[in-house]
């Protein structure tokens, strides 16, 4: 395990939909952080049928990729959170969020989805708003919300993703090691 992994946050939750056509897309950059998290870590996901979602675990940290598509992630991470004995306050939802600028992050300690289905949905099954989020931006619809979350980035685009992406794991690697406020402070 990588010294940069801390006790703190026992469950990341990164949101997406799985499939071939959804890879890439601007509503899977939950999913795209995951795997950059585990490639670091030297850990593979795994398919877990029980669970509903491609797990990995990284020492003490479990992470968790729903496969029953964004609106419905709450019906992974609820048995997930509760086999594991994982308190709301122990799991980093990681989303999009079109209402950021690309390559903007915005961490929160708790509060409403915001208009997030998949954020919504874990909320509803978990049974508080107190849920970590880290929202990493994913620009403004250009054309329909559905049409902006399912496109793809550009070319243009991809250079300001992937900063924001390491910038994403080094915020992550924060609230785990001087805590959520300190994260907070530092990459809002």
């Amino acid at each position: 395990m990588s010294s940069e992994i801390a006790p703190g946050f026992r469950l990341l939750v990164g949101l997406g939909n799985p499939g071939r056509e959804y890879r890439d897309t601007r509503h899977n950059v939950g999913f795209d952080l995951l795997d950059r998290l585990a490639a670091r870590e030297r850990v593979d996901f795994r398919s877990e049928k029980s669970w509903q979602a491609e797990v990995a675990r990284a020492g003490d940290l479990l992470l968790c990729k729903p496969l029953t598509y964004m609106n419905l992630s709450g019906q992974a991470v609820r048995p997930l959170s509760q086999f594991y004995k994982i308190e709301p306050a122990q799991v980093l939802v990681i989303l999009d969020d079109m209402a950021l600028p690309l390559g903007k992050l915005r961490l929160r300690a708790n509060g409403s989805a915001g208009g997030h289905n998949g954020l919504q949905s874990i909320i509803d099954h978990l049974g508080t708003q107190a849920v970590p989020r880290l929202r990493v931006g994913i620009g403004s619809v250009q054309q329909g919300a559905v049409d902006h979350v399912l496109g793809r980035f550009t070319l243009e685009e991809r250079p300001a993703l992937e900063q924001s992406l390491e910038r994403a794991l080094e915020a992550i690697d924060c609230a785990r090691t001087r805590g959520f406020e300190a994260a907070m402070n530092a990459y809002n």
